[in-house]
């Protein structure tokens, strides 16, 4: 199809995504057939790969939903937020909020958080490499005696953190055949860790107060501060079981203590 005189690009581009609106004037096919026909199937084809790409990227939601559901919300979505990229990988960031405003979804309140866990694997999977802290290092530095808690900690870049009032790890742990698919107490809360190991994107639960711990650490707090914030969230919190998770999958890219500015 190709556009003459009057058909804008604009004006093409929104008869694409909405099927109320009449076919630009303007508009001609390759081969004189009639410009309405071939933009009804040239739509239906665009339309259908963007959701598509969205159930790829949202499969545990879709899994959630139906896919009858789950194509339906997603078309009134493409139509209200087309990409802005040609690069379909990162498409779907403005879906679970979306979801979330989505009143046939307000009976599945979980559903927009893990859709937010499933966009943060997407981010882990495409973000910049970097090599987690040595063992050498992690021993040198936990031995700083009176000085541990001035230690500067810093997260491996494809980790991010879902706190949600909501048990989107183990949904994501069930669709992942990890343990069998029940009944959903909607209101156990859980913060999840996203973290690409390799090739592999993770998924881990952290410990009570973790996420405040991690939060802290991506501030630039150092130890000791980052603890007592995630003391402050929970009571529960345990430093050496959280520092032990962290390390242990790779979360952490470095771990050092700064100079003390002569005085």
């Amino acid at each position: 199809m190709t556009a003459a005189g009057a058909c804008s690009r604009a004006a093409f581009a929104a008869a694409l995504l909405d099927p109320a609106l009449p076919c630009p004037t303007g508009l001609v096919a390759w081969n004189r057939s009639d410009p309405s026909a071939r933009l009804a199937v040239y739509r239906n084809n665009v339309v259908s790969s963007l959701i598509d790409a969205l159930a790829e990227t949202f499969p545990v939601v879709q899994a959630l939903v139906g896919v009858e559901f789950f194509r339906a919300m997603a078309a009134v979505f493409v139509r209200r937020q087309p990409p802005r990229s040609p690069v379909l990988a990162s498409y779907g960031e403005g879906f679970p909020a979306f979801i979330e405003a989505f009143a046939p979804a307000a009976s599945l309140p979980y559903l927009a958080d893990v859709a937010r866990l499933e966009a943060a694997r997407v981010r882990a999977y495409h973000a910049a490499d970097a090599e987690p802290v040595a063992s050498a290092v992690v021993a040198t530095a936990l031995a700083s005696g009176e000085r541990i808690g001035e230690l500067r900690l810093a997260l491996h870049p494809s980790a991010s953190v879902l706190d949600s009032p909501h048990p989107v790890v183990t949904i994501w742990a069930m669709h992942q055949g990890d343990g069998e698919i029940g009944a959903i107490e909607a209101h156990e809360p859980e913060a999840a860790l996203v973290l690409r190991a390799e090739l592999d994107v993770l998924v881990l639960r952290l410990p009570a107060g973790g996420a405040a711990f991690v939060a802290a650490i991506r501030r630039g707090v150092a130890l000791g501060g980052a603890a007592s914030s995630a003391s402050l969230a929970s009571d529960a919190f345990d430093l050496s079981s959280t520092l032990t998770l962290l390390l242990g999958h790779g979360a952490l890219t470095s771990i050092h203590l700064p100079r003390r500015l002569a005085s």
